[in-house]
């Protein structure tokens, strides 16, 4: 759980690294904003190049314990239900084993 925890957590931080400095170079750069864009696009390529398997990873993991805790809680779902049912039958026998009078 801690190895896909910190992958995750790699994952996170890499982003926000990445829209950090892309964030202060372009508020701090003299250049222009079409040399900007241009440079960011080629940064944003170069890292996409180097980290995609990691963020691909990540994803695939972070859909994954989705998809766990989904089928848990539709599971916690299920088992409440059919014991709130189960009550209502018991209670339902009782009531007709209360109610049910011989007239003869």
């Amino acid at each position: 759980m801690s190895e896909e925890k910190s992958g995750l957590d790699f994952g996170l931080g890499l982003l926000a690294g990445i829209v950090g400095g892309l964030v202060a170079g372009v508020l701090y750069s003299p250049t222009k904003g079409e040399e900007n864009r241009a440079k960011i696009k080629k940064t944003f390529c170069n890292l996409w190049e180097k980290f995609s398997p990691e963020v691909l990873e990540a994803k695939k993991q972070a859909l994954e314990s989705v998809d766990l805790l989904k089928y848990k809680l539709e599971k916690q779902y299920k088992k409440i239900n059919n014991s709130l049912k189960s009550d209502k039958m018991i209670k339902a026998k009782e009531l007709e084993s209360c109610t049910d009078f011989d007239f003869n």
